[in-house]
């Protein structure tokens, strides 16, 4: 009978759930709203029921949640800003009714393994997510980067583009913070239209991009990756990733060597967002095998 792993992408406006043989090739698939815990946990419990050999399930989960194994509250999601979500346990219940171990991450963790999992000898990968939030994860020589928790990359401060000065940001937590100028409600707050109605020669786009950008510094002098990719709806518009290119360059200001940006900077190499999808296969593939050592 053929191995399953199943993986989860716990979003907060859906829930992605899929089951994958061992060559991550997804099998089954299914998504449903993000409701209140009990209803969407009910949900997610029912689709994986149905499958026989189930032999680990990866969660990649939006946040904050913790992810210390020796913490009481390990498998929560924490303080979020999701009504109905904040303080609950998410791994609780899918492990005692499905009774199969569970790997538990960040969506942004579970998609940047996905993409080194899709790339030939890339190691040392920062992946992105800007979209309704922002998100980063960073995988370094086979580990997360991490330490008493997941990385919130998406709320680190940023310089204010000099058009910008009066604007903010969304985060209910941070004035001035990446998620709150760069995520996609931003683009609606400053402008009042749906960003994927706004013009391509709006100088919206250019604000957004010198975010973008700022971000690939940081990464680039804290992480040092070969790669950084920027996934999620935001970036999914054909010419962000052409003024993030510009923007970079300028403000790299030629301080280290790095990889043509073309080659360095860039979008996912999983279609149709499937790099988390493919990230929990083989995490899911992961734990298992350790589960099995371990036995």
């Amino acid at each position: 009978m053929t191995k399953l792993y199943g993986s989860v992408e716990a979003g907060g406006t859906k829930f992605v759930c899929a089951v994958g043989n061992e060559d991550f090739e997804v099998v089954a698939k299914t998504q449903f709203p993000t409701t209140k815990p009990e209803e969407t946990l009910a949900n997610t419990i029912a689709f994986f029921q149905q499958f026989d050999n189930l032999q680990a399930v990866a969660v990649g989960s939006f946040g904050p949640i913790d992810i210390d194994e020796t913490s009481p509250t390990y498998g929560y999601v924490t303080k979020t800003p999701k009504p109905d979500w904040s303080h609950v346990d998410m791994i609780g219940p899918l492990k005692a009714a499905l009774k199969v171990p569970f790997y538990f991450t960040t969506d942004v963790n579970s998609s940047a393994y996905g993409e080194v999992i899709a790339r030939d000898e890339v190691e040392n990968l920062v992946y992105y997510t800007i979209g309704t939030g922002i998100g980063a994860g960073a995988y370094q020589d086979g580990q997360f980067i991490g330490g008493i928790g997941h990385t919130e990359m998406g709320h680190t401060y940023m310089l204010k583009h000099d058009q910008d000065q009066d604007f903010d940001g969304v985060c209910p937590f941070h004035k001035g913070c990446l998620e709150g100028l760069a995520a996609g409600p931003s683009l609606e707050a400053r402008t009042g239209i749906r960003g994927e109605n706004i013009p391509v020669d709006s100088d919206v786009w250019d604000k957004q991009a010198y975010y973008i950008a700022q971000a690939a510094i940081q990464a680039t002098m804290m992480f040092r990756p070969e790669m950084i990719v920027f996934g999620g709806g935001v970036m999914a518009q054909e010419h962000m990733l052409k003024l993030v290119h510009q923007h970079f360059l300028a403000l790299l200001n030629d301080y280290l060597p790095i990889p043509p940006v073309e080659d360095y900077i860039v979008t996912p190499a999983v279609a149709n967002n499937g790099s988390a999808t493919l990230g929990n296969f083989a995490l899911a593939m992961k734990v298992a095998d350790q589960e099995h050592q371990l036995a």
